[in-house]
């Protein structure tokens, strides 16, 4: 009992710095998060704004879908109506993700109004290497996805890059990160367009065939 006495007595300053030293971090994380997530929110509308940027607002569907990710895990992504100022449906956004080659790749990711073409993708966050697979994010890359058909991307080696259609060429030395982008988009984009077509928010693919005969 006198040792127990002793070893308070002498670590009781240091018990005391170590608590409140517990205390500070975890209000620095927390005032950091609240920061960080703000910072994001901001950052995504300015994204959304820049793929759809004549709509007036964006309304969320009422409920969110759900999607099975690369790994099979359920995901809920809250999909996006973007409207004019007179409410007239312009296209619509969502967030997705996936694994890139050194971290987690988040995308936000526009279509127009009737789900049939993208109107691009912006990169929410990524860690991938810097010159290499961070050049996911330069139009070079990214201006191959806008006018391309919502339906299944396919990753090319060589090609085209100016050339609009389901064939994605990929970054040269960072196929890794160019196969994550277009991996991301398809397993979203799929799932989430065979979902709303079923719901009757977009016409399925009979329906825009007898649209247009």
């Amino acid at each position: 009992m006198s040792k127990l006495k002793q070893f308070v007595e002498q670590s009781w300053l240091l018990i005391l710095a170590s608590f409140c030293f517990g205390l500070l971090i975890a209000g620095t994380n927390r005032a950091l998060s609240d920061r960080i997530e703000r910072n994001k929110a901001m950052k995504l509308n300015r994204l959304v704004r820049g793929l759809l940027p004549d709509a007036e607002y964006f309304r969320p569907l009422d409920t969110d879908l759900e999607i099975k990710s690369s790994r099979g895990q359920k995901e809920k992504v809250t999909v996006y109506e973007a409207l004019s100022g007179t409410e007239e449906r312009l296209g619509w956004n969502f967030n997705a993700a996936g694994s890139g080659f050194q971290d987690k790749i988040e995308l936000v990711i526009a279509v127009d109004k009737d789900f049939q073409k993208l109107r691009g993708f912006q990169v929410l966050a990524s860690n991938e290497t810097a010159y290499i697979g961070d050049k996911i994010k330069t139009a070079y890359f990214r201006d191959q996805f806008v006018g391309a058909p919502a339906e299944e991307l396919t990753l090319v080696l060589t090609g085209e890059p100016r050339k609009i259609d389901s064939e994605i060429v990929a970054i040269t030395r960072a196929t890794v990160s160019s196969e994550a982008v277009v991996e991301i988009i398809n397993n979203a984009l799929l799932q989430i367009k065979d979902q709303m077509q079923k719901a009757g928010l977009i016409s399925g693919h009979e329906d825009t065939k007898s649209q247009r005969n």
